[in-house]
């Protein structure tokens, strides 16, 4: 199966799956704020592995909502199946990513980073001279 087909099949399924958590009754799923973040189809499309993210979870709610997530697997792999025409309806799995924590987390080190004293003033320097530029225009 060509790369592109794929590709369109991963974003669709993710598009669909994130529209049907908004119907799954299951409090652990209802009361966070989760985010299908990416979907990843086998190229047999019978296996779907299926990356979400949780805004503001600890490790053990995150548990909660994974076993929450596999209690709702009939419910969203049906709601598949009525959105999108596949031969075969993939099986779901659900994998945490944290490609967010991660980004906060470097961007907290970049942030305590300490830049020399000589580029600082160059940096000073470079914003001086653009801020009389834009003066004289």
């Amino acid at each position: 199966m060509p790369k592109y087909r794929r590709a369109r099949i991963n974003d669709e399924v993710a598009r669909v799956l994130a529209d049907a958590l908004r119907n799954v009754k299951d409090h652990r799923i209802r009361d966070q704020i989760i985010t299908i973040t990416s979907c990843d189809v086998s190229g047999d499309l019978r296996f779907a592995k299926v990356y979400f993210s949780v805004y503001g979870a600890d490790h053990e709610t995150i548990k909660e909502i994974k076993k929450g997530l596999y209690s709702a697997q009939g419910f969203l792999r049906h709601a598949l199946a009525e959105e999108i025409n596949l031969r075969i309806t993939p099986e779901l799995t659900f994998e945490y990513d944290n490609a967010m924590e991660r980004g906060a987390h470097i961007s907290e080190l970049l942030k305590k980073a300490s830049i020399p004293e000589e580029l600082e003033s160059d940096l000073d320097d470079a914003e001086d001279e653009e801020s009389d530029d834009d003066e004289e225009q």
